[in-house]
C-alpha cells in the first residue's frame, strides 16, 4: 500500500513537472509573439483543458479514479521542483533557439528576395520612372492646352454672336450715307 502510495506521488510529481512544462511552452509563446487578449484568452483555457485532462487520465490510469491529498502535493511539489530547476533555462534555452531560427528564416527570405529587388530596381529606371515622366509631360501639356482651350471659349463668349455682321452693317451703312 505504501509503495502504491509512493509509486502515485512520483506519477502525480511528474504530471506536476509536465503541467510546469506546459506552462512554460505557453509563456514562450507569449515571449516570441505579439498576442492580442482574445489569443492569450484562448491560450490560457487551452492550457488549463489539457492541465484537467492530465490530471483527469493520470488519476483514472494510475488510481483507478481515486482521489488523494498526497496527489495534489505530488502535483504541487512537481511543479515547484520544475519552476525552481528547469523553468528558467527551458525558457532561456527554447527562446534562443526560436529566435536564431527566426534570424535564419528572416535571412534566407531577404537573400531570395534580393533578385527580385534587382528585378525591380532595373525596371524601376528602365521602365517606370521613364513612363512617369512621359506621363508628366504629357500631363503638363495638355493642362496647359486645355487651359488655352478654356480661355478661348470664354473669350468667344464674351464677344457678342453677330459682332461680325454688325461692323459689317455699319461699314454698309456708312457706304449709303456718302
Amino acid at each position: 500500500m505504501a509503495i502504491n502510495q509512493a509509486y502515485l506521488f512520483l506519477i502525480f510529481t511528474l504530471n506536476g513537472v509536465l503541467i510546469g512544462l506546459l506552462f512554460d511552452f505557453f509563456r514562450i509563446l507569449r515571449k516570441i509573439t505579439k498576442n492580442i487578449n482574445i489569443i492569450t484568452y484562448i491560450e490560457d483555457i487551452l492550457f488549463w483543458i489539457l492541465t484537467g485532462i492530465s490530471i483527469i487520465f493520470s488519476m483514472y490510469k494510475f488510481s483507478d479514479g481515486n482521489l488523494r491529498i498526497f496527489m495534489f502535493l505530488g502535483l504541487g511539489f512537481g511543479i515547484t521542483i520544475y519552476m525552481l530547476t528547469l523553468s528558467k533555462i527551458i525558457i532561456e534555452t527554447f527562446t534562443f533557439i526560436i529566435n536564431t531560427i527566426k534570424k535564419i528564416i528572416k535571412t534566407i527570405i531577404k537573400i531570395t528576395l534580393i533578385p527580385f529587388k534587382i528585378l525591380y530596381n532595373f525596371m524601376d529606371k528602365a521602365i517606370f520612372r521613364p513612363l512617369y515622366i512621359f506621363y508628366i509631360k504629357v500631363n503638363t501639356f495638355l493642362t496647359k492646352y486645355f487651359k488655352k482651350t478654356v480661355n478661348r471659349i470664354n473669350n468667344m463668349k464674351k464677344v457678342k454672336k453677330f459682332d461680325i455682321f454688325e461692323g459689317f452693317k455699319k461699314k454698309m451703312e456708312n457706304n449709303n450715307i456718302e
